[in-house]
C-alpha cells in the first residue's frame, strides 16, 4: 500500500466508455488503501431496476425509481460487488440490454441529481476513488486529482470485446464497434453533464500504455498533492 501525507484525497477519473476506467480506478484505490466508487455501476442499476419494470421508457418513472433505489457496494474476492435493493446484480448490470439503455437513463435530470447527491454523500469525508463522466466537472468540480482516461476507438473496442469474450458472451465486434462511437456521441452531446475533460485533469491516453504504467502514472501525481 501506498502511503501518502494527505489521506483525505478526492481522486476524480473521468472518460469515454471502454476506456478502462473502472479497472484503473480500483487498481489505484487498492494501492492507496481508499475506497473505491464505480458510479457508473450506479447508473447501470438503475436502469436495470427500470429494465426489470417490463414498460416503455417513461423519464418520470426512471427518476421515480433513481430516488428510492437502494444501491450498495461489497468487496468481495478481489471484485467489487454491487447490490440493488439487497440483491447481488454485479453480472446483470453488465448485460447489453443494460448497455444498450443507460446513456438514455443517466441522461434524464431527475437520475444525475439523485445519483450526483449520492455519490457526493460517498465522497465527502475524502480517501475516495471515484470513476464516471463528469466526475470532475459536476460531483466533484474541486476534487484533489482529477484524471481524463482516454484511448483510441479501435483500442476501446478490442479491450471491451476481450472482456465479453473472456465472459464467455458472444460479440459481434463490428456492431460493438458502433455501439462505443453512438455512445461517445451521445455521452459528449447530452444536454445535462456532457462528457468532457475538466480543464485542470490530467489527460491520459492509454492506447499504448498498459495497465501498470497508467496506475503508476496516476500514483505518481497523486505524491504531489
Amino acid at each position: 500500500m501506498l502511503f501518502l501525507e494527505n489521506k483525505e484525497l478526492v481522486i476524480a477519473i473521468d472518460g469515454p466508455a471502454g476506456a478502462g476506467k473502472s479497472t484503473i480506478a480500483k487498481m489505484v484505490a487498492e494501492k492507496l488503501g481508499y475506497a473505491y466508487i464505480d458510479t457508473g455501476a450506479m447508473y447501470r442499476a438503475v436502469t436495470y431496476k427500470f429494465l426489470q419494470m417490463h414498460i416503455p421508457f417513461d423519464e418520470e418513472i426512471v427518476g421515480k425509481v433513481a430516488d428510492e433505489i437502494d444501491i450498495t457496494f461489497k468487496p468481495q474476492d478481489g471484485l467489487n460487488m454491487v447490490f440493488v435493493d439487497g440483491t447481488d446484480v454485479t453480472e446483470e448490470i453488465r448485460s447489453s440490454e443494460v448497455t444498450n439503455n443507460v446513456s438514455r437513463v443517466s441522461a434524464v435530470s431527475a437520475v444525475r441529481s439523485a445519483m450526483v447527491n449520492l455519490q457526493r454523500k460517498m465522497g465527502e469525508n475524502g480517501g475516495v476513488v471515484m470513476d464516471g463522466r463528469d466526475i470532475g466537472t459536476v460531483v466533484f468540480p474541486n476534487a484533489d486529482v482529477k484524471i481524463y482516461l482516454t484511448a483510441s476507438v479501435e483500442e476501446r473496442v478490442s479491450r471491451r470485446y476481450n472482456e465479453l469474450v473472456n465472459k464467455n458472451q458472444s460479440v459481434d465486434k463490428v456492431k460493438l464497434s458502433e455501439e462505443i462511437i453512438a455512445r461517445d456521441k451521445y455521452d459528449s452531446e447530452r444536454e445535462i453533464s456532457p462528457l468532457r475533460c475538466a480543464e485542470d485533469a490530467f489527460y491520459l491516453d492509454t492506447s499504448i500504455m498498459d495497465k501498470p504504467e497508467v496506475v503508476n502514472k496516476i500514483l505518481d501525481i497523486c505524491r504531489v498533492k
